[in-house]
């Protein structure tokens, strides 16, 4: 027997040991919305104790608990914990098996359970459960619910399965109602029309209306129908947990599944929670250690078990909690309504708290996770995954919906994408996805359509190669070959195909992201220039055409779309002409971005001496309105080599041209690249040229007016070919400031 002035006692000490939240927030924020959530949290937690079978007062303990205890421990702010409806289902299969005391030693044991796991620290690992599942859980529980409460509501009673609830249904409707079945459905019709009353009238929570209004037309008119039974004295709490003299396997299979289907339940609300505030992030191994705690306390005590719940975590987001001390206050709240008002729950018609838990498994089918779950193609997992908690119960369903991901999983890896197409007299194979032992054999089939002697080009976009599907191809290769027939392999992004035939196959899929994908790379590296694809033609650049038009047309087509009315481009790019430096690529940018300049040296000539500068100015910031000009230089700069040395002989426009950058040659400023002087005199010379070229600029008096107006920001870069770093410097400073870290794998 535990007493409450030792439950108060703990409670105190559970709010001591929590980090104590501003009091100024706690006023102003917290206290309001503690009440809010009370006046949910009664109605709900009496309802979802009687769906589950157990004592009514067990609900209420749960729900004190499960405020004060997980409130204070646990890792999410604003979650609210307490009785959950997705737990009635496998409370009252649990509480119909093993009684009610030994149903509390489950608890008991399930909360323990959960301390561990969050102290292993993998909780993050219920993330990988697939949300088809979770909301297939929910909506059959919703199912469940409603189909058993339904009878209560048209005043008979609820039966032991899902299956019986549906056969007998029929009879319970056009069967005799009574007085239990007008509170039932009166209820109901509250909870439905409560959500379009004023905004003035929704202050009250619609849950607390509905039951207060019928409890008081059901006493005012002395209506005779079952009611809440609480216990005589509530100062002595006499329920304590009874461990099993056998069968502990299945004593130990109930910790287990209320223990995991308690902290999904808790951790995925505790995700959903974070994306309804701003506040701090959920720490999930925290949260599962909180609501171990909650569950050992609450079984101990005669409670169901806790999770975090996302009706009540929703409605203390939305009354405007900001710390922990919503959550908590919330506990203490209902402790102290139901020590001093017992006797007002003991008028509350269970008719009435059956339509309550009809309306709240009913919103647990949400269409909107229906449409959201066919849009992903995983509506199928969901439909399974409800008709198993229906049909079955909670765990069976939620494990056929596992077993069903993980066929999907498999299916997906054996269906990749593998086809042949014939081009003209030539054929093309393409290959994308996974390869895999399970791909095998379709990709035999779709190669055996392949005609004997043909030419044939084999494009493997593949994010993984295994050995069985290397040799299943490498065999195909050969023996197509011997057949006088011939196969280009044309390997898009790694070269896992490659590496194997050249005897260093590629083990793991890290070393794949050390590859530089196509579309980054030098033509020469992923493609030999004597080989020609089919329908490619001419040299190098007409292959790249070819290969844009094949691979990148299509995916950029819907963007260029929108350009082709004109452009908006947001900097004027000043660079050099070499062929190293790729603008896009380095400031990550795409079409209609950059208004690109290039020229010998990335030079403007100083007094507006050469027209074409000009012309580019004036249409760049007159007509365009680029809010930023960039000039980037590079290191070994073949005209910064040329200025040091001299030019060239027999290149007198490149002698005359590079005159515009003599004024970079005479700049007495020292500069540096993060702190440090280049070693080479032609980087030191790149780095003052940039410099000098932003002084030209600012003698145009169009940009010298934007500038000055603040529309225009001029930038001075760098980038070192051969780290593949950029640098930066701002407002003429003569120090170039890395951009991020490069690392050896490219990070």
């Amino acid at each position: 027997m535990v007493r409450i002035g030792q439950f108060t006692s703990f409670l105190v000490i559970m709010l001591a040991s929590s980090k104590k939240p501003k009091p100024l927030a706690v006023l102003r924020h917290d206290l309001p919305a503690s009440l809010v959530v009370f006046l949910v949290a009664v109605p709900l937690s009496l309802g979802i104790a009687l769906a589950s079978g157990a004592p009514i007062v067990a609900g209420l303990i749960a729900a004190v608990v499960g405020g004060v205890v997980a409130g204070a421990l646990g890792g999410s702010v604003l979650q609210v914990s307490g009785p959950a409806a997705g737990l009635t289902v496998i409370m009252a299969e649990t509480i119909a098996t093993f009684g009610w005391a030994t149903t509390c030693a489950i608890t008991v044991a399930a909360g323990a359970l959960q301390i561990l796991l969050g102290l292993s620290r993998i909780a993050r690992a219920a993330l990988a459960i697939s949300p088809a599942i979770v909301h297939g859980m929910l909506a059959g529980i919703g199912v469940t619910i409603v189909l058993g409460q339904l009878h209560v509501v048209l005043g008979g009673a609820a039966q032991s399965s899902a299956l019986e609830n549906i056969a007998q249904l029929p009879a319970q409707i056009v069967g005799h109602h009574d007085t239990a079945a007008l509170i039932g459905v009166l209820t109901i019709g509250i909870l439905l029309v409560w959500p379009r009353l004023p905004k003035a009238v929704r202050k009250v929570p619609g849950p607390l209306a509905a039951i207060a209004l019928v409890t008081v037309l059901s006493v005012a008119t002395a209506m005779t129908l079952p009611r809440v039974d609480l216990p005589g004295d509530l100062l002595n709490i006499r329920f304590a947990p009874e461990f099993p003299d056998t069968g502990w396997g299945a004593f130990a299979v109930a910790v287990v599944t209320i223990a995991l289907i308690a902290s999904v339940e808790s951790l995925l609300s505790a995700v959903a929670v974070d994306k309804m505030h701003t506040g701090p992030r959920s720490n999930l191994d925290r949260e599962l250690i909180g609501q171990g705690a909650a569950n050992m306390t609450s079984g101990a005590l005669g409670g169901l078990p806790v999770t975090g719940v996302i009706v009540r975590s929703s409605t203390n987001v939305a009354a405007g909690a900001r710390t922990r001390a919503s959550a908590v206050l919330h506990g203490v709240w209902i402790l102290v309504f139901v020590a001093a008002f017992a006797g007002l729950i003991q008028n509350i018609p269970l008719a009435a708290l059956a339509g309550l838990l009809v309306h709240v498994g009913a919103k647990l089918v949400n269409p909107g996770h229906m449409k959201q779950v066919l849009k992903h193609g995983d509506l199928g997992l969901y439909l399974v995954t409800l008709a198993g908690v229906v049909v079955f119960d909670l765990l069976t369903g939620v494990l056929l919906g596992i077993a069903l991901s993980v066929l999907l999983m498999l299916r997906r890896t054996v269906w990749s994408g593998i086809h042949a197409e014939r081009d003209g007299d030539e054929w093309r194979v393409v290959v994308e996805g996974v390869l895999t032992f399970l791909s095998v054999p379709r990709l035999s089939r779709v190669l055996a359509t392949v005609p004997e002697g043909a030419k044939v080009t084999l494009e493997l976009v593949v994010d993984y190669l295994d050995h069985a599907a290397f040799e299943s191809l490498s065999n195909w290769q050969q023996g197509h070959e011997r057949a006088g027939g011939t196969v280009t392999v044309d390997e898009v992004g790694h070269p896992w195909f490659a590496k194997g035939k050249s005897g260093d196959p590629t083990l793991t899929r890290t070393a794949a992201a050390r590859s530089v994908p196509r579309f980054l790379a030098p033509w020469s590296d992923w493609q030999a220039k004597d080989v020609e694809l089919p329908g490619q033609r001419g040299g190098p650049t007409l292959r790249g055409a070819t290969e844009f038009q094949r691979r990148t047309a299509a995916l950029m087509q819907p963007a260029l779309s929108k350009l082709a009315a004109g452009q908006s481009p947001h900097t004027l790019f000043i660079t050099c002409g070499d062929a190293r430096i790729v603008p896009n690529m380095i400031t990550t940018s795409g079409p209609g971005d950059l208004f690109t300049v290039r020229n010998i040296g990335n030079l403007v000539p100083a007094r507006r001496a050469d027209p074409s500068m000009g012309a580019t100015v004036e249409f760049a910031v007159g007509v365009l309105k680029v809010r930023e000009i960039v000039v980037c230089g590079h290191s070994g700069c073949g005209a910064m080599q040329a200025l040091a040395t001299g030019a060239p002989d027999g290149a007198p426009m490149l002698a005359s041209w590079l005159r515009h950058a003599e004024p970079s040659a005479h700049r007495e400023a020292t500069v540096t690249l993060d702190g440090e002087r280049p070693g080479s005199e032609v980087d030191r010379l790149a780095l003052k040229n940039v410099l000098q070229q932003l002084e030209h600029l600012r003698h145009y008096p169009l940009i010298a007016e934007a500038e000055a107006r603040g529309e225009l920001h001029l930038t001075g870069m760098y980038f070192d070919v051969g780290a593949a770093q950029v640098y930066l410097s701002d407002d003429g400073s003569p120090s170039f400031t890395p951009v991020g870290v490069v690392t050896a794998s490219g990070g």
